[in-house]
């Protein structure tokens, strides 16, 4: 019954909020992880390549740690735990992430980080508010065209049941090793009103191999990379014109 309840609740939450369901990487399909499903296993919970996340619900405060990876703090509890697995993958290699149905009132730029762990793995690694973190790619806003409801954001794709996913490119130059990958939509729907803006970041985790030489020294550290009232944070999503992504600017080899 407990199982029951929390698959329902679940599934509403979803259709209200959304996180990454899943991931392919290397062609191979990696079920990440369920907030809604493997805090009740326990320790019969399957071991994930991706951070706990502990609701499909947003990170409101652009200086929380949660920033980092979208654990939600409360009650001595820390969402974003290490994970026990990575995923090998070439670099230059393509990752596709598969986000729940998106809600369509919830649009914003999506954005990619990465971040080289230590040379013995993520698994143990917290990067607390250092800078580490470089972006590997970026989406914002495609058309101001007041005929298309809402406009086209990158968000616009996953707000239908069937999409593609979410894409982006390992560089092909970095180093190989293990690395940390952070990505995110901020929903800027609310970011004008008292609630501000919705930040919706998870971390998956990568052990990249290829013949690269780069580490890339270009570092921010997130949270810190921006904050709620930066102008292209603290906007009125309905009357904006051309948008300017937040954060830094792409890492390209």
């Amino acid at each position: 019954m407990k199982l029951f309840i929390v698959a329902l609740f679940g599934a509403a939450g979803v259709s209200a909020h959304g996180y990454v369901d899943n991931a392919t990487i290397g062609g191979q399909f990696y079920q990440l992880y369920q907030p809604y499903g493997d805090p009740y296993w326990g320790a019969g919970a399957p071991p994930r390549i991706s951070r706990k996340i502990t609701s499909n619900g947003p990170v409101e405060n652009a200086t929380s740690i949660d920033m980092q990876c979208g654990g939600i703090s409360a009650e001595g509890i820390v969402g974003s735990a290490p994970a026990p697995l990575h995923a090998p993958a070439e670099a230059g290699s393509t990752v596709n992430l598969k986000w729940t149905f998106w809600p369509d009132s919830h649009m914003g730029p999506m954005l990619t980080y990465m971040a080289r762990c230590p040379d013995t793995g993520c698994q143990d690694w917290l990067p607390g508010t250092e800078p580490v973190f470089f972006k590997v790619h970026h989406a914002g806003r495609y058309t101001t065209d007041k005929s298309y409801p809402n406009d086209i954001w990158a968000t616009t794709p996953f707000m239908t049941a069937e999409n593609g996913g979410y894409n982006y490119t390992i560089p092909s130059c970095l180093k190989a090793g293990y690395y940390l990958v952070r990505h995110e939509i901020i929903a800027l729907h609310s970011a004008w009103a008292e609630d501000g803006a919705q930040f919706y970041p998870s971390c998956h985790q990568l052990k990249v191999s290829g013949l690269g030489t780069v580490v890339p020294s270009s570092l921010v550290s997130l949270p810190g990379a921006y904050r709620s009232l930066d102008p292209n944070i603290l906007i009125n999503v309905w009357n904006a014109g051309p948008y300017t992504i937040p954060g830094p600017s792409v890492f390209t080899c």
